[in-house]
C-alpha cells in the first residue's frame, strides 16, 4: 500500500470507526532503529492481556468465550442474534473489555441470553476457557450474569458523589476493599514515609485485596500477579537492550526490565528520571503501568504501550516551545508562589506512532506528558511527545464529513476553523502536554493525591487551560507558531463548542459526564459562559449555537480560571476541587442533549475512532538475520484482534 492510495478510515460498527495511520518515514531509518521498532513492538503487544483484566474481572474469560463462539459457530452466520453477537464482541475487542472505553458503562447485549447460552453449548470445547471453571454450565453460571444483567458490576468506573467509589467500580483494581480501607492503607504508607524527599508512586503497580482480614497489595511484577505477561514483555525488552541506540537508552530499558522483575516502585522512579533524562535517540517508547484515569481514586496504573520515533521535521515546533519554557512559566497568571522558579528538562517532540498498545490501542491519546509524578517532574524535567500521524489520521477521516456545517455558528466562521483549525489544534495539543502538564508546582508538604476522585479532572484542566491562554500570545506570533495574531479564534471556539454542546454527543441520555477529559473540557468551557458575557448561547433555524461575543474577554476568563485551577493544585483544595467539578463538570442538560444528538445522528457519523495497528514483520536473510522490518496496512480488524489473542494471549 503506497502513499498515495493509503485509505485511513476502516470499519464501523456501533458507535465505533476504526481508522489507519501510516509509518511515515519508517523507511528511512537504520536497520538497527528499525529492529529496535519491532522488538519494542512485541513488548507493547504482550501487554494487551493485563489491561482486559485490569479494566474488569470477568474480561478475559467473556473475550476467550465469545471468541470461541465466533470461531466456531456453524449456525446461520447471517442471523440477525449471531451478527449481534458479533458486533458485541467487536465492542469488547475495542474498549479491552465489557465497559465502554470513554463512558465506562457496562456494554449490554443486544443478543438474547437463551441465544448466547445456545452458541455457548455449541461451542468447540478446545476453544472455550473451561481450565478454571471445569464445564461449560459453570462457564455460563459465571459469566451471563455479569453480562445480560444491568445491576451487576455496572460501571468499570464510578465517580458518583457520595458513593463509596471503590465498592461500585468493577475495574479489577481492588477485591474485598472498601474506599475507607485504600484510603487508610495508603495514608500509613506516606505517613511512615513523611520525610521522603523522593517519593514513589503510592499503588501504582498493584492490586489491593483483604486476605484473612487484613488488606495487601498484589503487586505485578515478573515474581507476581500478571508474571506470565510480563516475561514475554521483559524478553523483548531484552532484545531491545541489544540494538539501544545510546548508552543512555540501554540504560533505562534495563532499568525498567529491572522494575518489572522487582515490582519496586524505587526502582520505576529511577527508570523515569533514566528515561526522561535521555533525549538523543529517534526511537523511543513508554510501556508500563502509567496513567491512572482508569482508577476512581486515581492511584493505579492502567497497562499501556506504545512506540514512536520522532519526525524530525515536525519536532521544530514543539522545539520552540520548550526551548522558551521558562518564559512561559514567568509569564503565567498563576500566583507566584505556585511557579517554578527555575523550568527543567522540559522535551518536547512531535513523533510518528509504530506501535499501540494495552490502554492506548485501539483508542489512543494524541499526546503524552511524562513522568507523572511532580517531584520528578520538578527536579528532573518531562518529556511529551504530539503524535502526527494520528492527528494526520483523524484530520484526513474526517474532511468533508458536514460536522463543521452543522454545529458551527456561520460560514465566517467555519472558514476560519479551516483556514488555522489544523495547526492550531495541533499547537494546543503541544501547549497542553509540553507546558500545561510540566507547568506550575505543589506547595510544601502537599499530597498529590489529595484531590482523589477529582485529580484527573483539575490536572486535565489545568493543562488544557495553559495551552488556551497561551494560543493567543503575541509570543506564538513571535515566535512562528501560529500564522497571525487571529489564528487562535478557531481553537476557542472550537474547544467552547465542545465543551458545551459536540461532546454530548458521546453522552447517552440520561447519564453524567464521566470521563476526566470530557469533564475538564466541560468545567472549563461551562465556567466561562456563566462568569461573563463572552460566550453566548444562541438559537437559529431551530438549532442551538455558540457565538463567541468576544475573544479577549475569553482569554481573560481562561487566565482567571487557570489562576484558580492552580490554586487548588497548588494548596490540594479538595473541597473547591469538589465544587468545581460537580457545579460545572458532571451534569447535562437534558434538552440541548437530545437535540445535540439528533443533528448529529442525521450526519451519520461515528463518535468515537481508533485504530488498528500495522503488521511488522521481519525480513531475514539466508543466515538467519533480520534484513529488513517490512510492514503491511492491510490486516482487518477481526483478523488482527484473533490474532493478538492467538499470539500475544498469555493470561487465560
Amino acid at each position: 500500500m503506497t502513499n498515495d492510495n493509503f485509505c485511513y478510515a476502516d470499519e464501523r460498527f456501533a458507535d465505533l470507526q476504526l481508522l489507519r495511520y501510516r509509518l511515515n518515514g519508517f523507511e528511512n531509518l537504520s536497520l538497527r532503529q528499525k529492529k529496535l521498532v519491532y522488538y519494542l513492538s512485541e513488548a507493547t503487544l504482550y501487554g494487551r492481556d493485563i489491561t482486559f483484566d485490569q479494566f474488569g474481572k470477568y474480561n478475559l474469560i467473556i473475550r476467550k468465550t465469545l471468541e470461541a463462539i465466533f470461531l466456531s459457530y456453524s449456525g446461520d452466520r447471517e442471523d440477525e442474534e449471531f451478527k449481534r453477537l458479533v458486533v458485541y464482541l467487536k465492542r469488547v475487542w475495542f474498549s479491552n473489555g465489557i465497559y465502554h472505553h470513554y463512558g465506562c458503562e457496562k456494554i449490554m447485549p443486544e443478543f438474547s441470553q437463551r441465544f448466547f447460552i445456545d452458541a455457548l453449548s455449541a461451542a468447540d470445547l478446545a476453544l472455550l476457557p473451561l481450565e478454571k471453571v471445569g464445564t461449560v454450565e459453570a462457564l455460563c453460571s459465571m459469566i451471563c450474569p455479569v453480562m445480560f444483567d444491568a445491576a451487576i458490576l455496572p460501571k468499570r468506573v464510578s465517580k458518583a458523589e457520595g458513593a463509596d467509589v471503590v465498592t461500585t467500580s468493577a475495574c479489577n483494581f481492588y477485591e474485598g476493599v472498601t474506599q475507607q480501607e485504600v484510603e487508610d492503607f495508603y495514608n500509613d504508607m506516606k505517613a511512615a514515609n513523611a520525610d521522603d524527599k523522593e517519593p514513589v508512586s503510592y499503588g501504582l503497580n498493584s492490586k489491593v485485596v483483604k486476605q484473612d482480614g487484613k488488606v495487601r497489595e498484589m503487586v505485578w511484577s515478573e515474581k507476581g500477579m500478571y508474571a506470565d505477561a510480563i516475561r514475554h514483555i521483559t524478553h523483548w525488552l531484552g532484545k531491545a537492550v541489544e540494538v539501544a541506540e545510546n548508552e543512555r537508552q540501554r540504560q533505562y530499558i534495563e532499568t525498567l526490565i529491572r522494575y518489572y522483575r522487582s515490582g519496586d516502585l524505587r526502582d520505576f522512579n529511577d527508570y523515569c528520571i533514566q528515561w526522561v533524562g535521555e533525549h538523543e535517540a529517534q526511537v523511543d517508547f513508554v510501556n508500563g503501568f502509567i496513567e491512572v484515569y482508569g482508577d476512581p481514586l486515581g492511584l493505579k496504573g492502567s497497562w499501556e504501550g506504545i512506540v514512536e520515533y520522532k519526525d524530525l521535521v515536525a519536532t521544530k515546533r514543539t522545539q520552540t516551545i520548550s526551548s522558551n519554557a521558562q518564559w512561559f512559566e514567568d509569564h503565567s497568571p498563576v500566583d507566584p508562589r505556585f511557579k517554578k522558579k527555575e523550568v527543567k528538562g522540559v522535551t518536547a517532540n512531535v513523533i510518528c506512532a509504530a506501535m499501540l498498545g494495552g490502554d492506548e490501542y485501539p483508542s489512543t491519546a494524541i499526546g503524552i506528558n511524562l513522568p507523572n509524578a511532580d517531584w520528578i517532574r520538578a527536579e528532573h524535567g518531562s518529556k511529551s511527545v504530539t503524535i502526527g500521524n494520528l492527528t494526520e489520521a483523524y484530520n484526513k477521516a474526517a474532511h468533508g464529513n458536514g460536522f463543521k456545517e452543522e454545529f458551527v455558528i456561520d460560514a465566517e466562521t467555519i472558514a476560519m476553523i479551516e483556514k488555522y483549525g489544523d495547526v492550531c489544534d495541533d499547537l494546543h495539543t503541544d501547549l497542553h502536554e509540553c507546558l500545561g502538564h510540566g507547568s506550575g508546582q505543589l506547595l510544601p508538604g502537599v499530597d498529590p493525591d489529595v484531590l482523589k476522585s477529582y485529580g484527573n479532572t483539575i490536572e486535565e484542566a489545568r493543562a488544557d487551560l495553559f495551552g488556551l491562554y497561551y494560543i493567543a500570545d503575541e509570543k506564538l506570533v513571535e515566535l512562528g507558531l501560529t500564522p497571525d495574531a487571529e489564528a487562535y479564534k478557531s481553537q476557542y471556539y472550537t474547544y467552547v463548542m465542545n465543551g458545551l454542546m459536540t461532546q454530548l454527543t458521546r453522552i447517552k441520555p440520561g447519564h453524567d459526564i464521566e470521563e476526566a477529559h470530557m469533564r475538564n473540557r466541560a468545567l472549563i468551557a461551562r465556567w466561562c459562559y456563566d462568569n461573563g458575557t463572552a460566550i453566548e448561547m444562541v438559537r437559529r433555524d431551530g438549532k442551538t449555537f455558540v457565538a463567541i461575543n468576544d475573544y479577549e474577554a475569553l482569554r481573560a476568563l481562561f487566565a482567571q480560571l487557570l489562576a484558580e485551577i492552580q490554586r487548588i493544585k497548588s494548596e490540594g483544595d479538595h473541597e473547591a476541587a469538589k465544587a468545581l467539578v460537580e457545579k460545572y463538570a458532571v451534569k447535562v442538560d437534558s434538552e440541548l442533549h437530545a437535540e445535540v444528538l439528533e443533528r448529529y445522528r442525521r450526519l451519520n457519523l461515528a463518535p468515537y475512532k481508533g485504530f488498528l495497528n500495522p503488521v511488522m514483520t521481519p525480513v531475514t536473510g539466508d543466515d538467519g538475520e533480520i534484513t529488513d522490518i517490512s510492514i503491511d496496512y492491510t490486516e482487518g480488524y477481526s483478523e488482527q484482534m484473533l490474532r493478538y489473542s492467538r499470539q500475544y494471549g498469555t493470561l487465560i
